[in-house]
């Protein structure tokens, strides 16, 4: 399509300064000047160096119960058939209750989860920790250990 125009026709003219500022509003160009700088820090605060820190995650009852019930049976022993050997290695039940202190809520809680993650890992058929305790290898019941630590850690509990 062609598009003549007849030069006859009168067009307004275009006030340049005017077309220059409506552009500037609209886009005002390089990044606008900084504003002076604030008055230097005193000298005793200017060499504390400003880091950013994470926030600091605490462990929970849950978590610090199963890791050192599991510090326990590596200092002590882990034993199978008996709460506590003759040479005082303990059962996972027994790790558990040195770790807690009393039969409190952490070690209800660690208790479960410990039992759930046995169940996980080595079938349903699993009803009290001690059960399942004597019939495992060391390395099996440590693996779970592990593994109980790093649910509870990821659950915050």
């Amino acid at each position: 399509m062609n598009t003549h125009t007849d030069s006859s026709t009168d067009f307004t003219p275009v006030d340049q300064d005017l077309y220059e500022k409506a552009f500037q509003l609209l886009d005002p160009g390089p990044d606008p000047i900084p504003e002076p700088a604030a008055p230097a820090a005193p000298a005793a605060l200017a060499a504390v160096p400003l880091t950013a820190t994470l926030p600091m995650r605490l462990t929970g009852p849950v978590e610090k119960t199963l890791t050192d019930a599991l510090n326990f049976l590596d200092t002590h022993g882990w034993t199978r058939y008996s709460l506590i050997n003759t040479e005082g290695a303990r059962c996972s039940i027994g790790a558990l209750r040195a770790a807690a202190g009393s039969r409190n809520a952490a070690y209800c809680d660690a208790g479960n989860l410990l039992l759930d993650e046995a169940r996980r890992q080595h079938g349903k058929k699993w009803e009290t920790i001690p059960s399942w305790n004597d019939c495992h290898s060391g390395a099996e019941v440590r693996s779970v250990w592990e593994s109980a630590i790093r649910r509870a850690h990821h659950l915050n509990i």
